[in-house]
């Protein structure tokens, strides 16, 4: 009796586990973003370094467009970076930034190392903008149409299943209907 007693903290973390783990597979964890089909929230953002362009809610007006949310602290910006790269690399659609919650010095730093694919990026020092959008963690992806209405988010990293399956679709759509 004693010896099955022993067993039941494992067996208890082992249920709890399990039932974390299909969680955080469970595609439908994000909440939902109040923004959609609405316009971008009204915005100027210093740039994180002089040699790269600052950033306004104006500059999200006119194509269709990506808004990344991103920090070098980031894992999850980590595993897209490198596909970002690759959209930009194709020219695409532009793809502009938003350095989230760490001094502007290491956010510029970061896309030194391993490259920048924003058309221009914004240093949100205070969160203002990252509240106003609605975020609550990093990295999310926004798209907008050419009025800048932002019509979809991606509260998680973006890749290639990702960008074929959700985005490809709504940007092909919102092209033609421009």
């Amino acid at each position: 009796m004693k010896k099955g007693l022993l067993f039941l903290p494992v067996l208890l973390l082992a249920i709890f586990g399990l039932f974390s783990f299909q969680a955080l597979m469970t595609k439908e964890t994000a909440r939902p973003s109040a923004l959609i089909g609405k316009p971008v929230p009204d915005f100027e953002l210093p740039a994180i370094s002089e040699d790269i362009p600052t950033l306004t809610s104006e500059m999200l007006k006119g194509d269709v467009a990506l808004l990344n949310i991103f920090g070098s602290w980031c894992q999850g910006c980590h595993i897209e970076h490198p596909f970002l790269i690759e959209i930009a690399a194709k020219n695409d659609i532009p793809i502009y930034g938003i350095n989230w919650n760490e001094p502007s010095e290491k956010g510029a730093a970061w896309l030194k190392r391993f490259g920048n694919p924003y058309t221009a990026i914004g240093h949100d020092e205070n969160g203002r903008v990252i509240i106003d959008l609605g975020v609550y963690g990093a990295p999310e992806t926004f798209l907008i149409d050419h009025k800048g209405i932002i019509r979809y988010r991606l509260p998680a990293p973006l890749t290639q299943q990702i960008w074929e399956d959700e985005f490809v679709p709504r940007i092909l759509e919102l092209e033609a209907a421009q």
